[in-house]
């Protein structure tokens, strides 16, 4: 018999919507600059039927919304990632997969090219050689059509993709190149890393070591290296089966970081070990002298999302703003708080990645909220003279991730827009913000009024009308 069971992840506004529209000439509190064009594009979890087994967050059907703006205008879409799960369901009438921490239903057709477990397609986007891809790291990406965010199809890179695609993927604003990885957890190799030419050949593949399986949510890349985050949060079958959860941060286990050269294999890949922690999400990282930098939001424990720690006394599972400096010539690992408050999600101007940048961008997290990721403001970081400045959303008004836009023909890194969905409790309402990133201080540039509630939801991108949207 299978059972459903009320989660909180779909309480609120981290309920689905259920109705994809298309609405035009949206009402704008305030005035969008006139030379913002283009769409801003966010992914997030939203089931089409009632989840069977445990809900999480990360486990609903992906659905794209976007808002494009033209001319001080603004319109808005929804429409879920037609995935061949989805599509399965569809047709089923009702929900077939539970989520990944669940013991997979191996009867079940694959739905996608890497194992039984499904593809929601719900967690981010990347636009690279000249087509939109929405991720989910356990799988292949599904291409997009834009504006209309219809979805095409599964992309396999003309069959070449041989391995799991992360729904981090980092695009080289030099040179175009677009760096990913693919971990598993069901069986070896659990760690593959991959290079993608700016025009969108799949160019490398090859098979890093890790001893076990790991959630490794995120990396980073600099001018010349890629940085893998082989972090305590383990990944066990055997678990599954015993109806334990499928991960477990192992708090007793040290955190190692893999910096390998850009065009590097296995062979010359150098690891540096350093204290216990998880990270979602990197900020950047950079190159500075005989050292690697990075910026990361750190939690020394994790129960986010329900996952249990295996030695829970004392841990903090609140990610704030670190450093860490890894020596290539010595292997001496150096890491710092840059913050005390507690936040993630981070961003930065894309033209700065890879690079040493000055500002990052997080959303600041609510204190006494019973989900772990409620966020009730923004903040800018000012890397260079240590301050920071807080964008408060007001009371009952809560929001994630900000994608930093950069005004057009400009060299200032700050010089530009941070854009996010804003939901009001109180008015039960959804808007697209926009702040002057200069300047967190001041007035919202722009408040767009969205025309249906917008749930909850996890990465997005920015993309200019120049490049033919």
């Amino acid at each position: 018999m299978v059972t459903t069971i009320i989660s909180p992840y779909l309480d609120g506004n981290f309920a689905p919507v259920q109705e994809e529209i298309t609405a035009d000439e949206l009402v704008v509190i305030g005035e969008l600059p006139p030379d913002l064009s283009g769409m801003f594009v966010r992914n997030g979890p939203n089931p089409k039927f009632a989840p069977i087994g445990r809900h999480q967050w990360f486990d609903g059907d992906g659905m794209l919304h976007g808002v494009q703006i033209n001319h001080g205008k603004a319109s808005y879409r929804n429409r879920y990632v037609q995935t061949r799960a989805l599509k399965m369901e569809i047709e089923a009438g009702r929900s077939l997969w539970k989520g990944p921490t669940e013991p997979p239903n191996f009867e079940l057709p694959h739905n996608n090219l890497f194992g039984p477990f499904k593809n929601t397609a719900n967690t981010a986007v990347v636009w690279h050689g000249g087509k939109l891809l929405a991720l989910w790291e356990g799988a292949e990406p599904y291409e997009i059509a834009v504006p209309n965010l219809e979805t095409v199809g599964p992309y396999n890179y003309q069959g070449k993709l041989a391995s799991r695609f992360t729904a981090h993927p980092k695009v080289d604003p030099e040179t175009g190149e677009m760096m990913f990885y693919g971990y598993a957890v069901t069986s070896q190799p659990y760690l593959q890393y991959n290079v993608v030419s700016r025009e969108g050949e799949l160019t490398k593949t090859v098979t890093i070591d890790i001893p076990a399986p790991v959630m490794m949510h995120d990396f980073a890349i600099t001018e010349h290296y890629t940085i893998f985050m082989y972090l305590p949060l383990t990944f066990s079958m055997e678990r599954i089966m015993r109806g334990e959860s499928a991960y477990l941060f192992e708090s007793d286990v040290p955190s190692c970081f893999g910096i390998l050269p850009r065009y590097g294999d296995n062979s010359n890949i150098q690891w540096f070990e350093a204290p216990s922690c998880y990270i979602f999400h990197t900020v950047n990282a950079y190159e500075a002298g005989e050292e690697i930098v990075l910026i990361a939001c750190r939690m020394s424990g994790t129960t986010s999302l329900d996952i249990p720690t295996k030695f829970s006394d004392g841990q903090d599972d609140k990610p704030r703003l670190y450093r860490w400096r890894f020596n290539l010539r010595t292997g001496a690992v150096y890491e710092e708080p840059l913050d005390d408050l507690a936040s993630d999600f981070p961003s930065l101007n894309q033209q700065r990645l890879g690079r040493q940048s000055r500002y990052a961008y997080t959303a600041k997290m609510a204190s006494g909220q019973r989900i772990a990721f409620s966020f009730d403001g923004l903040l800018k970081y000012d890397l260079t003279t240590n301050s920071s400045q807080v964008y408060e959303l007001g009371l009952g008004r809560y929001g994630g991730e900000a994608v930093f836009v950069p005004r057009p023909n400009t060299n200032t890194e700050d010089d530009g827009w941070l854009m996010t969905f804003v939901y009001d409790s109180t008015q039960q309402a959804s808007e697209l913000l926009v702040l002057n990133a200069q300047d967190l201080t001041t007035e919202p540039v722009a408040r767009v009024l969205i025309p249906q509630r917008v749930p909850y939801g996890f990465h997005g991108i920015w993309i200019p009308q120049e490049l033919g949207i």
